[in-house]
């Protein structure tokens, strides 16, 4: 029998490799920064074109390589960071698995300029495939500059499971907050399709998430500091009165490197416990530091997952310090409630001592004589009734006739009742009975039997066809605000409510500024509440990062889901009887009442067969 296992080619085996490591922009993004860090480089800039697909491109100041190394670091499993297997324990550095250069340049164009301080001349060398095409001296200044252009070009499936250029972009921005915040001592820039985005100079930590995340972030940001002989803790946690829907601004640093873990995350939600709001997640931007080895990094290609070796130990300390520096800023409340200021002692008998009191007693005093002379003084004192007593019952009748009053039309004062969820001033006739089920389904009769809605899928279907009538007909009614309302967001969260402010116009909305980090609202939609427009805008910039878009992609569509799922009722809210029959009626009076904007359904019917059958 003739043997069937073969040694792949090296140009297959990179592009392998290249599934593990390469999965977006994003991914070349991160090796290339994380290489330039290792090069010792203190200024990075890193320049996209179309979200990475056409272009990524990072330039640092570092050390440079020679002609050797230059093309040595294009093979497989080349590293200058690890000898031996029990170097993997001593890490210090970010790459080191050898494996991100060839991987890239196995399914792209990569163009490497390089050059070291004592060296006159430098190399550039173009690879496409893992085929060398090109290695010249060239005049370029001290660092390394590498160009990766074209991603997938030679695979064009992966390249078909990409997402849009909005999606691409968000990962290629989180990847360089990642690094830029992991290292505050290197200055970093980050240039889209040609203009700046960020420049973000060497600084401090905190202003290094003020540079990024804008200047509204200093206010919520509460310092966390924790020295134990097992783990260091340093940075900051947000207030919980700053709290998201999303968990965007959520990072964990291991030895200078992202981590997600979602073991430590609890021990954040844990320490934040009673603080929050239902559905809130806090921030939080923390440095741990703890013995290389006793954590194991080469799990995982992408290096962002990490083996700890006492879990238990570091969820405790994290716990804890997170937990004192909420109580130490008084973010925290204070654990008696019942004290009263006011019996604490004044700074002024702080230091005195405290007087010995005195007993006197009046021998002179007669119980019996001090009676008698009460009793004078009450007769004395004695009060004459007033003399013009009869003007307090003027009016009334006192021939012992009893009156009669006219009770023929009587008001009676009562609360006013809860104003509708709904805006349509025109009364439904109830035709058929309606019942609410633990303030989430509305049960209704029909013909064939019974019909069960769900109040929250069902007000996001009404809403959503309504928006979407209002953005495509533009004929939105505004209710204007008494005060301007600002709001403030990062940089690339304002760029996204830019590119959408007309079709959020056409909802309703009236923006009156846009600054780089907050904008001002002087209109909203007659349906939406004032304090509902933050979560809506959170909501919508959520769903924008995180949309997959399809053929029918739109932004006004996706506008009009947003919208609707924030501002429907929601599960648990009671309904009066004539809201459950408005709601059923406009339900069935959309184009499509069976499912919600997300494809699920709104009501099921139950037969009388069926219910016939149970109870057989």
């Amino acid at each position: 029998m003739a043997d069937i296992i073969q040694l792949l080619p090296d140009h297959v085996a990179n592009q392998i490799a290249a599934g593990e490591v390469v999965q977006r922009p994003a991914s070349v993004v991160k090796e290339l920064l994380e290489n330039a860090i290792d090069a010792g480089a203190s200024t990075i800039k890193l320049i996209v074109k179309d979200a990475g697909k056409t272009l990524v491109q990072v330039i640092d100041d570092g050390k440079g390589m020679s002609a050797t190394d230059a093309r040595l670091s294009f093979e497989r499993h080349a590293t200058s960071k690890i000898r031996t297997a029990d170097d993997l324990f001593q890490l210090h550095t970010k790459g080191f698995r050898g494996e991100a250069l060839a991987s890239i340049a196995a399914i792209a164009h990569v163009e490497l300029k390089t050059k070291q301080e004592q060296d006159d001349v430098g190399t550039t060398i173009e690879i496409e495939g893992s085929n060398i095409v090109s290695q010249e001296v060239i005049v370029t200044p001290k660092g390394t500059s590498i160009s990766v252009k074209n991603l997938f070009f030679n695979i064009p499936a992966r390249r078909n499971f990409l997402k849009s250029n909005t999606v691409e972009l968000r990962h290629v921005i989180d990847e360089f907050h990642r690094v830029s915040l992991a290292h505050p001592n290197i200055s970093f820039a980050l240039y889209n399709n040609g203009s700046e985005s960020f420049n973000l100079p060497i600084s401090n930590y905190r202003q290094r998430i003020v540079n990024i995340f804008g200047n509204k972030t200093n206010e919520k940001l509460v310092p966390v500091e924790e020295d134990t002989e097992v783990l260091k803790i340093s940075g900051f946690v947000g207030k919980p009165e700053f709290a998201k829907k999303t968990r965007g601004e959520q990072y964990f640093f291991v030895n200078n490197r992202f981590i997600k873990s979602a073991y430590l995350n609890h021990a954040i939600a844990s320490a934040f416990d009673g603080l929050l709001k239902s559905g809130t997640h806090p921030s939080y931007f923390l440095n741990l530091e703890v013995d290389p080895q006793t954590i194991d990094i080469n799990i995982h290609p992408t290096k962002t997952e990490i083996k700890f070796d006492d879990e238990h130990t570091l969820y405790a300390l994290l716990r804890s310090a997170v937990k004192h520096s909420l109580g130490q800023f008084n973010i925290a409340p204070v654990l008696d409630f019942e004290r009263d200021p006011n019996l604490d002692t004044p700074y002024d008998y702080k230091n005195s001592g405290a007087s010995v009191p005195k007993v006197e007693v009046d021998r002179s005093f007669n119980p019996f004589q001090e009676e008698s002379e009460s009793k004078a003084r009450a007769v004395s004192y004695k009060k004459e009734p007033a003399e013009n007593w009869e003007s307090l019952y003027v009016g009334l009748e006192s021939k012992g006739t009893k009156t009669h009053q006219d009770f023929s039309e009587v008001h009676f004062e009562s609360e006013e009742s809860a104003p509708s969820i709904f805006n349509d001033e025109k009364q439904i006739e109830s035709v058929n009975t309606t019942y609410q089920l633990h303030n989430k389904y509305i049960v209704s009769t029909i013909k064939s039997g019974m019909l069960v809605i769900d109040q929250h899928r069902a007000h996001q279907r009404i809403l959503y066809e309504e928006f979407l009538k209002n953005m495509t007909i533009k004929e939105a009614v505004s209710q204007q605000l008494l005060f301007p309302l600002q709001l403030h967001f990062s940089t690339q969260e304002i760029t996204i409510v830019n590119q959408l402010k007309d079709d959020l116009e056409n909802t309703g909305f009236v923006f009156s500024k846009f600054n780089d980090e907050s904008l001002e609202i002087t209109g909203v939609p007659v349906s939406v509440p004032e304090s509902e427009v933050s979560i809506i805008l959170e909501q919508l910039i959520s769903d924008v990062e995180n949309e997959v878009p399809d053929s029918h992609f739109s932004a006004t569509d996706l506008l009009a889901k947003s919208m609707a799922k924030s501002l429907a009722i929601k599960t648990g809210q009671s309904l009066q009887k004539d809201e459950q029959e408005h709601l059923v009626n406009k339900l069935f009076a959309c184009k499509e009442p069976n499912i919600s904007p997300t494809n699920r359904s709104t009501f099921i019917t139950l037969s009388v067969d069926e219910l016939d059958k149970k109870f057989i």
